[in-house]
This record gives C-alpha cells, structure tokens and sequence, in this order.
C-alpha cells in the first residue's frame, strides 16, 4: 500500500492522508451554495447551528481534505486488477470473499491488505448497537423514508460531483433498468439482521459495490484528466462516501423528529453506529468515521452545503428521463399538468429551488409545486405524528421488533418493483460487475 506523500502524482493533494499530515483545503468547487441551505436547515437545525456558510469544525475540515482521495485499498486493488486482468481478479476476490483469503494460493498483496480490513472490524464496532440502529432504522416512518430517498435523488442528480460521475458514466440514460435494480437489492439487504456479518452474502455484495466504485473512479481519474481533479478533487471521494452515509442514517430520523416523532441522542447515535460500520465496509477510513451523531451532523452540514450546483450532465440525465413530454399536442400538455403532484412531493421533501434546477430547460419547468407540496407536508406530518402516538401504545416494542425481524418492507416493496421492471428487459440478477473493465478502458465506456 502506498504511503503518504509516496502516492504523490500530478497534484500537489494527490495522495492518502495520514495522521499528523496537514489538512488539505478543500478543492475549488467545493464552495457553499445557497441553493442547499434550505434543506440543510430543515434537516439539521434543532442540533447544530446552520448557517449559509456550515460551521468550521475539525469534522468538517477532515471532509474537506478527504473530497481529495478515493478509497486507498481498494483502488490498490483496481490497479492490480489492471496487471492480472479484471476476470482473473473477481475471480480471486469471489473466492477470498467466499472461503477466505487464505484459501488463495498466490493471493495479490493488495488483495492481502483489503481483507486484513474486511476480516477484522474496528475496535468501536458493537454488533449489537448496530443491530438496535439498523431497527430504529427500518422503524422510522414511510415520510422519513421518503425524505432520505427524495433527498438522495437530488444529490444524485443535482449534486456536482454524484451528478457528474453517474451522468459521465452513462448508465441512467442507457441502462436506467439494472441501475435502479442495483441500487434497490443494496438498500433492501443492508436492512437485514446480520447484513455484514463476514460470512453473509450481504457482506460480500457490499465489497463488490465498493470494487465498482473504485473502477469507475479509476476510469473517470484517466477519462476527465489532471485539471479535473485540481477543479474538483477525486470523484466518488471517501468524503462523499461519509456523506451519503451520514444522510442516509440521519436524515429519516431527524426529519421523524421535526415533525412530532421526537427521538432521544442515544437513539441517533445508535443509528450513526448502524452507518458508521456500513461505511466502514465501504472503504471510508476511519479518521473520518463518526462515533456519533452530533460528529455525523456536523459532516452532513458541510457535504450537503458544499454539494454544488448542477453540471453539465444532469441536463443529460433529466432530459433523457423528460423527452417524451411534449407541449405541443393536448394529450402532451395534460400529461405534463398530472406530473404536478409527484413533483410537488420531490419540493416539499428537498424544496421548490432545488426542483426548479432539475427541471430547468425541461417540458416540466413550469409544472406548478406549491399547492401539492403543501398537500404532501400535511400527510407527511399527519403520518409521523400518528407512528408518535403508536409509540406510546402498548405493545409498540413488541411492533418495532415485528417491523425490523427481517427485511424494511418499504426496501421490500421497492425491490420487488425494480426486479419486475428489470425482467422485462432481460436484466434478473445483480452481479454488481458492470464496471469490471471500466478501469482498463482507455475513456469513458459510453
């Protein structure tokens, strides 16, 4: 594994960190927009103060220098995989992954250095405060579900550097189907007990989602070149990686907690837990792991304020999704006025500014927001605050556990979804090897 400053290569902040090594600033697009204070504020203001600008703190800081590096292991192990051959190494990672790194004969060092991680968790990690998170988890509301899962939506497709990748990739507009099927069975299996337990299936997946991250950070360092990453620093950065899993953690329960359904510090600290290990299998170093809720909130101020403005290719993605609106027909016009009440809830759930930027230049620019976001905020509100009152009703332990005994219903539901949606394409499985050559290509794979 490379060392330090070692790893230097075109960019004076092109390396790993390590500790006592001075902090990097972080990179130039990484400059606070207004068009994310609103959301921010709405999430993360009864904790911590929110500001148009987020706090200094050394959490932050650590985020911002981090925005500057991939994950170190397994990018490692992509450049290996160069050497040997992509086929050669899933191969030898399914089986490591299967049987052990010590049933390989002749196993790649780099391959040596990932699973000396994977076979052994963290001192911190406490399985069963991890397991008391992933049930508070499953147990927030459908609203607080949808919060996360509309607010994720938007840093995939607003957001500069998620919406970069994914729209420089390709894969929304030309393989939207597995995309989505992907990303469904990911979220449905981390929600089952046990989920990364060494030996569980779940687990293994969740490292080939890793590997897929880090050859397509490979192919976009090689496709988008040296004053790319000066503008932007590494695309799907450890940073962004902490940041996807601080909201995706937080932002359900703190938005249960706005609305009525108040939830205690130990209680979002035992959900940061539950994400805190998931970003650990991820490949997110642990100097910028939080331990906490309070240290998670404070991460998820400075990424989502720091998210950026759209680029270039969410106007690719969102096109693709829009063409078939047209205003020129009456049948066309009609079907552009009846998208007005899912569009009303992506703007109540991240707000009116950051739907208009999606839309822009699009058949639905002008779709009209405000009455049915309304209407969405006061379903929403009536929804949580009747699981509140569930809460205080006898037996409401005994359907917290019923909740959480297996899969969360509503990742159940949504899998089943994106699988019959997928069959009728072709696509049935969820190998997670659709990039396995992207990091040997000489440019993008489009």
């Amino acid at each position: 594994m490379t060392e330090g400053l070692e790893a230097t290569r075109s960019h004076p902040y092109d390396y790993y960190y390590r500790p006592g090594l001075p902090l990097r600033p972080p990179p130039p697009r990484a400059v606070p927009s207004k068009l994310w204070f609103e959301p921010r504020k709405a999430m993360l203001g009864p904790w911590i103060d929110v500001r148009p600008e987020p706090v200094d703190t050394p959490r932050a800081r650590m985020m911002a220098d981090h925005l500057w590096q991939g994950d170190e292991p397994m990018d490692a192990l992509v450049a290996a995989f160069r050497r040997l051959g992509s086929a050669g190494g899933r191969r030898m990672l399914n089986q490591a992954l299967a049987h052990g790194i010590d049933s390989i004969e002749d196993p790649l060092p780099e391959l040596v250095n990932l699973f000396a991680l994977l076979d052994n968790p963290p001192d911190w990690y406490d399985p069963d405060l991890w397991e008391y998170g992933r049930r508070l988890w499953i147990n927030v509301s459908l609203a607080g579900k949808m919060a996360m899962g509309v607010q994720d939506f938007m840093g995939t497709f607003v957001g500069a550097e998620v919406a970069s990748a994914v729209g420089q990739t390709g894969r929304f507009v030309r393989d939207p189907y597995r995309r989505n099927l992907e990303s469904s069975v990911w979220f449905r299996s981390v929600t089952a007990p046990r989920a990364l337990e060494r030996r569980n299936p779940i687990f293994h997946d969740t490292v080939r989602v890793r590997l897929m991250h880090a050859h397509v950070r490979a192919m976009l360092r090689r496709t988008w070149g040296d004053e790319h990453f000066a503008e932007h620093g590494n695309p799907i950065s450890t940073a962004t990686t902490m940041g996807a899993a601080v909201t995706f953690g937080l932002s359900p329960m703190c938005f249960d907690h706005v609305h009525g359904r108040r939830c205690t510090t130990r209680q979002l600290d035992a959900v940061m837990h539950y994400w805190a290990y998931i970003a650990y299998v991820f490949g997110v170093p642990d100097e910028l792991i939080p331990r906490r809720a309070a240290e998670g909130m404070e991460q998820a101020d400075y990424m989502v304020a720091t998210a950026g403005v759209a680029p270039r290719w969410t106007a690719t993605m969102v096109g693709a999704a829009t063409r078939r609106f047209t205003t020129a027909t009456l049948t066309g016009r009609l079907q552009i006025t009846a998208t007005a009440p899912l569009l009303g809830a992506l703007a109540y759930y991240s707000s009116e500014p950051l739907v208009r930027t999606l839309l822009a230049d699009t058949p639905l620019e002008s779709v009209p927001l405000r009455p049915f976001s309304q209407l969405v905020g006061l379903a929403a509100t009536t929804g949580v605050r009747l699981r509140a009152l569930d809460d205080h009703l006898p037996g409401a332990r005994a359907r917290m556990a019923r909740r959480a005994r297996c899969i969360d219903p509503m990742w159940d539901r949504n899998t089943r979804v994106a699988r019959y949606l997928a069959a009728r394409v072709g696509i049935r499985g969820t190998p997670f090897d659709h990039h396995d050559t992207s990091a040997e290509a000489t440019h993008c794979p489009i």
